[in-house]
């Protein structure tokens, strides 16, 4: 098998049993056996577990952020330059959720890999997530010009939020379509991205609250039971 048959045969190797199985029950040596190659191809190719991990994010990653961006700059040029904040964050959390939920995507490995990067915390993805953020440095800048009476402060904490509830709606869609009986639809993706883009300009651009509720001393005698939590 020629070089380049064989690092493509291992990555999808892997990403097919990732998804399946998530990160801790895949050993190097089920990657090997699923792709019929040696364990010294894998060594030769990506040097670690870690870095094979790492290669399969940021391969997947840098399509959804080339698409965030590509919408970025669609949305910014229509607009001379400002582009109105919903549309930044359409561009924002658009690309991630469509690329993992609905009827196709979710039954697609590369989408189910992606989930499972979402769900499963592993030590190479959280090291690209915290080092990768140019991208959305810009998001942040362009938000900025769309909202310059707010703080960057604001600014931080919208994106994040935005960003919260797109991975927390993909991590937890099963639980939310079995809590709502079906009434929440996770197959509508437009919808589901409407409504997310909705709660964080709403967040964004909402009268702050005036006061923050006064917290109440717990009694020194009060425990908390099973049924508390």
């Amino acid at each position: 098998m020629a070089s380049d048959h064989t690092r493509s045969a291992i990555l999808a190797a892997a990403e097919r049993l990732y998804a399946d199985r998530g990160f801790g029950d895949v050993t190097l040596r089920d990657i090997v056996a699923e792709a019929n190659v040696n364990l010294a191809a894998v060594n030769y190719h990506f040097g670690s577990k870690d870095e094979l991990i790492a290669e399969l994010f940021v391969s997947r990653s840098i399509a959804t952020n080339r698409e965030r961006l590509r919408e970025l700059k669609a949305a910014e040029e229509e607009g001379g330059g400002r582009a109105p904040i919903e549309v930044i964050l359409r561009a924002l959390v658009g690309p991630t959720l469509r690329g993992c939920l609905g009827p196709e995507n979710q039954r697609s490995t590369a989408a189910r890999f992606m989930i499972r990067a979402s769900i499963e915390s592993v030590p190479p993805i959280r090291r690209i997530k915290n080092r990768e953020i140019d991208h959305l440095r810009k998001f942040a800048g362009a938000m900025r010009r769309s909202l310059p009476d707010r703080s960057d402060v604001d600014i931080y904490w919208g994106l994040n939020f935005a960003l919260a509830m797109a991975h927390h709606t993909i991590r937890e869609s099963e639980r939310l379509t079995k809590l709502s009986e079906g009434k929440c639809d996770l197959d509508d993706v437009e919808d589901v991205v409407a409504r997310v883009v909705s709660v964080a300009t709403m967040a964004l651009t909402g009268a702050e609250a005036t006061s923050k509720p006064a917290a109440r001393p717990m009694a020194a005698n009060v425990r908390l039971t099973r049924q508390d939590l």
